[in-house]
């Protein structure tokens, strides 16, 4: 997935081996010789860019180039957006000179010194388009309330159920853009099918959707996993939410929902609750005008714009430390 987006942006790519250590059970070792491998293969790549400066986010791939980084003196910035670090996060933040981070509540997870408060860095595309032009685009009626469910790039199996069920409800008063993911995508057209044609015309169904602006400003509320990109995307827009974490995930998403949660920017529900539990909150919450409003300025409240200028700005003067540092 990684491959496909870095080259629609028309940036040189480089794969390296790498596999998570932590919880695996019998894919240990095989992981473990993967990072290994990994590691050779960034050391390869950093000697021969010889870089300024390496900037790294993300899960365990992200290792073994940091730590090639450090070897060659090569200083690096090390962006967490999640609330808390995972285990690979934790290890690179020991050898990274700067750490940006999406939340000041990360203070808690890494060293102060190094930290810096950046907000979560949006894609400038994302606000291009205007309520009018998404309405035009997905043909949505001005008129009703639209609800945005999505589960990231692959999806979300039982969030996709819960909202089969609850479909005939909604459909009655609102209307949907579902991104269902490529891997529930011919389930997700059987339903879309089998819906009356006056409901039917309500239920925008996308298995991907790289136009994610035109979603995100024309939607009224959304229901989505709670990974990173909701401490910055929400807010940016301004965009109550219902945040189901993946349960599999360890705590990270728990804590990422926990942190919009207590800023009234959303709600938070476990995904065992969805089948009982989303229809209900989904149509309390588009009824109740009033709580929507105070969600969307809370919401507002938690945006940090500007947020990739701010890490460019640490980026170039973390290289700028590196070339003086070199000529002394």
């Amino acid at each position: 997935m990684e491959q496909d987006l870095v080259s629609r942006a028309s940036i040189p790519f480089q794969a390296i081996h790498g596999g998570g250590v932590h919880g695996v059970g019998a894919k240990f070792l095989a992981n473990a010789w993967n990072l290994t491998r990994g590691w050779f293969e960034a050391l390869s790549l950093i000697r021969a860019y010889q870089p300024n400066v390496v900037f790294v986010t993300g899960g365990y791939v992200t290792a073994p180039v940091a730590l090639a980084a450090w070897l060659n003196r090569v200083p690096v910035l090390m962006y967490l957006p999640d609330v808390e670090p995972g285990l690979a996060l934790k290890f690179i933040a020991l050898l990274a000179g700067k750490i940006a981070v999406t939340v000041d509540d990360s203070r808690q997870y890494v060293d102060a010194r190094k930290m810096v408060v950046t907000g979560y860095p949006t894609r400038p595309e994302l606000t291009g388009p205007t309520r009018a032009e998404a309405t035009r685009y997905f043909g949505l009626d001005p008129q009703r309330l639209t609800l945005l469910v999505t589960g990231g790039s692959r999806g979300a199996r039982s969030i996709n159920r819960a909202v089969f069920a609850a479909l005939p409800e909604w459909l009655a008063h609102y209307q949907v853009i579902h991104l269902s993911g490529q891997l529930d995508w011919a389930e997700t057209e059987q339903v879309r099918n089998s819906l009356p044609v006056e409901l039917r015309t309500r239920y925008h169904a996308f298995p991907y959707l790289h136009e994610m602006g035109l979603a995100l400003v024309a939607a009224d509320l959304v229901v989505s996993r709670a990974g990173a990109s909701a401490l910055g995307e929400y807010p940016l827009f301004g965009l109550p939410a219902i945040l189901v974490p993946y349960p599999y995930a360890w705590r990270y998403q728990k804590v990422n929902a926990d942190y919009l949660v207590q800023r009234g920017a959303a709600i938070r529900l476990n995904d065992a609750d969805l089948p009982a539990r989303l229809t209900g909150e989904v149509q309390a919450l588009l009824a109740d005008g009033e709580k929507l409003a105070r969600m969307r300025q809370a919401a507002r409240g938690a945006a940090t714009p500007l947020a990739a200028q701010t890490i460019a700005r640490e980026l170039i003067a973390l290289g700028h430390r590196r070339e003086a540092d070199d000529r002394t």
